[in-house]
């Protein structure tokens, strides 16, 4: 506690009044001592008197309270602040700055820590915000008292105040110096893979380019590092690309949907972390248009129903055949009288066969239309990663059926000749209510199916593949398959037109075959065994879907390399699942064992790994503009060395070789006033009348 004493004037009237009398009065009274008046003294401090009077001058005491000066301890606390051993250096020096100030009794010391895990994973690309935090604690710190800004950091700050173009700060400067301790060393060296550009989108079947940049201190420019692309944990491809240059890669969609890659590039000399060592790129692979090959070996009531169905797809481009006049029916009727299109075999299934996406049989028999040079082709297709989907008719379980021809080995229902022509209504198998392409179909939810009936169906035994679907005695109904990189599917009866035609009530055809050529055309949500991770909400969610029961646990692995066990639990619908909590923005591998999955917390590739390397560039605007300074923690010999706190007063430099200062500014706090008035009435009055009087006495002689 202390005092203060200062004068303070409280007029009795206007202060252009009191002018308006002292005016004239000064007139006078230089008159009177121009012409040597006697008295002319005593008039002058009478009429002064009476002037101060008017003033009404009082002695103002205060009694004031001192004020602590404030200091901001900024903590970084980002990822990249943990790498090696920053986080101990970083913790000591906080330790050793509370020890040295604990004892300075008008100063309080406010500790702001920022860039934590979850402020990285809200900020997503825009990487540490350390003054983002400070603004925060500085709008709760009354300027006046603010003694200067200690940042413990490794400067990668991602929104510290820049100079524009004529060299000024983009935002005002600091009102109290800013002094930055630097954790890690000023030597540190480590290779990065940055994304330069990389498409959104990209057609499927057609090449995309990305361009990647490696950047290494201690590799020459131009040397070589191998770098590795996968997609799902599965490797894409690798090549050797040049250190410190902009260098194209180029990969190939064989999907629609969201295609993820990983790209890693293999350490270098020295390395701070291999976290930076990855990038993720996503692409969204879109088709031009699905294109079709529809093959009717007849007309039949359902040939239409395939037909509305494609052609009601403004994606789908269908080109459809249906044979008519088979080479055996002779009639007579020359060629040129006829009006029906010469079936274009070669072109279709020699020339242009790679250019379609799905070829469907609709109740095709053999009749000497296609060769077996061309079903040949057609089973080469499917084992190169082509889709193959037949709906057989009544001739499959004859020497007419496609199964006894080229095709015979990638079609996975063999016939027993049997021919069902009852009513039944198609059941979801075991494995069909875990497959996504019949799982949860409308009507499956009753134990007994509400969909129509459907009367033909021909008896197969699986020799591979799964089925999805069973019929009359639960024989196979559907049945899907892989066939090298391509797949198949067999639809056994000729009746699903049926449901399109309501009959019964109808069914979900058109949702049973939209996800079955989804299936088809390897749409990643339709794979049947597939392991997934998603970050929302702050929680990685694991989903595994596969077609028999598996009890393993999965391995999450976190950006910065930590493995964690997730065990997860099993529905009746065949997915199993489980959820993690996130601490680190960055790339999450989840493996089984068999299967790899992805997520990104945050952003894909995170301004928080983008450099490593503890610098001081990022922060020195702010800390010159603010007459502050940087220093390093970590010395030579790797010993912590927090510089010595010294208290400056204003207008002294905050900085010295081996100490930062702390300004003194001095603030108080006013509790009392005591207000005593200088003039009273009677010693006016008392003053006045002695002035006149002696004025008089003076006179008279």
């Amino acid at each position: 506690m202390m005092s203060g004493m200062s004068v303070a004037f409280a007029p009795l009237l206007p202060w252009a009044a009191i002018v308006a009398l002292g005016v004239p009065l000064a007139l006078v009274l230089a008159i009177a001592f121009w012409r040597r008046a006697g008295g002319a003294v005593w008039r002058f401090a009478l009429g002064a008197l009476l002037l101060l009077a008017l003033a009404n001058p009082s002695l103002i005491n205060e009694q004031r309270e001192n004020l602590p000066d404030i200091a901001l301890l900024v903590v970084d606390e980002s990822a990249s602040n943990r790498v090696g051993d920053r986080a101990q250096q970083r913790e000591e020096a906080v330790k050793r700055l509370k020890e040295r100030l604990k004892d300075e009794r008008d100063l309080e010391l406010r500790e702001v820590r920022a860039g934590a895990a979850d402020a990285s994973l809200a900020g997503g690309e825009e990487g540490t915000r350390l003054f983002q935090a400070l603004d925060r604690a500085l709008a709760e710190t009354p300027r006046k008292q603010l003694s200067g800004i200690v940042m413990l950091t490794d400067g990668q700050v991602h929104d510290a105040p820049k100079r524009d173009d004529q060299g000024n700060l983009s935002t005002e400067a600091l009102p109290a110096p800013l002094h930055a301790l630097l954790t890690g060393r000023p030597d540190e060296a480590d290779r990065r893979l940055r994304v330069i550009q990389a498409p959104s989108f990209g057609m499927v079947g057609k090449p995309q380019t990305m361009t990647v940049r490696v950047e290494d201190e201690t590799a020459p420019r131009g040397s070589r590092a191998r770098l590795t692309i996968r997609e799902n944990g599965g490797e894409v491809k690798s090549e050797q690309v040049p250190v410190g240059v902009d260098h194209p890669v180029s990969l190939r969609i064989d999907h629609g949907g969201l295609a993820v890659y990983e790209l890693e590039v293999e350490p270098g000399q020295r390395e701070l972390s291999l976290v930076n060592n990855r990038a993720v790129v996503t692409i969204n692979g879109v088709r031009d248009r699905l294109r079709v090959l529809l093959v009717s070996g007849e007309p039949h009531a359902g040939e239409r129903t395939w037909r509305t169905l494609l052609k009601s797809d403004p994606s789908v481009d269908l080109v459809h055949f249906t044979i008519l006049r088979p080479p055996e029916k002779q009639d007579g009727t020359p060629i040129r009288e006829l009006s029906l299109i010469a079936f274009p075999i070669r072109e279709l299934f020699e020339i242009k066969l790679d250019e379609f996406d799905l070829i469907i049989f609709d109740r095709y028999r053999r009749r000497g239309v296609l060769p077996n040079a061309y079903l040949q082709n057609i089973a080469m297709y499917v084992e190169k990663g082509g889709a193959l989907l037949e709906a057989v008719g009544p001739n499959y379980g004859t020497p007419l059926g496609l199964y006894r021809s080229p095709l015979g080995g990638i079609l996975p229902g063999e016939p027993t000749g049997q021919l069902f022509e009852q009513g039944f209504r198609p059941k979801i198998t075991d494995i069909g209510k875990r497959h996504p392409v019949t799982a949860d179909l409308p009507g499956a939810e009753a134990k007994e199916p509400t969909w129509g009936r459907w009367f033909r169906h021909v008896e197969v035994e699986a020799v591979r593949g799964k089925a999805l679907m069973g019929g009359v005695n639960d024989v196979p109904l559907l049945l899907l398959d892989r066939v090298g990189k391509g797949r198949v599917a067999q639809i056994l009866s000729d009746h699903m037109w049926l449901w399109a035609r309501g009959y019964e009530g109808g069914g979900p055809q058109a949702e049973l075959l939209r996800r079955m050529a989804h299936w088809l055309m390897k749409e990643p949500e339709l794979e049947e065994n597939v392991l997934k991770a998603s970050v929302q909400g702050g929680r990685l969610t694991v989903t595994r879907r596969v077609l028999e029961r598996d009890d393993k646990s999965v391995t999450v692995t976190t950006p910065s390399g930590e493995e964690k066990n997730l065990e997860l639990v099993e529905d009746a619908g065949g997915r199993a699942g489980a959820a993690l909590a996130v601490t680190e923005p960055g790339l999450y591998r989840v493996s089984d064992g068999q299967r790899t999955a992805i997520a990104a917390a945050g952003a894909l590739n995170p301004a928080e790994y983008a450099d490593l390397r503890a610098t001081a560039l990022p922060l020195t605007p702010a800390i010159e503009a603010s007459k502050g300074t940087y220093r390093w923690l970590a010395g030579g010999d790797g010993q912590i060395s927090v510089p010595e706190l010294r208290r400056v007063l204003p207008g002294r430099a905050t900085a010295g070789r081996d100490w930062i200062g702390l300004t003194r500014n001095g603030e108080y706090r006013v509790t009392g006033v005591q207000q005593i008035p200088l003039l009273p009435v009677v010693l006016v009055l008392t003053l006045a009348l002695a002035g006149m009087a002696l004025a008089w006495w003076r006179e008279g002689k």
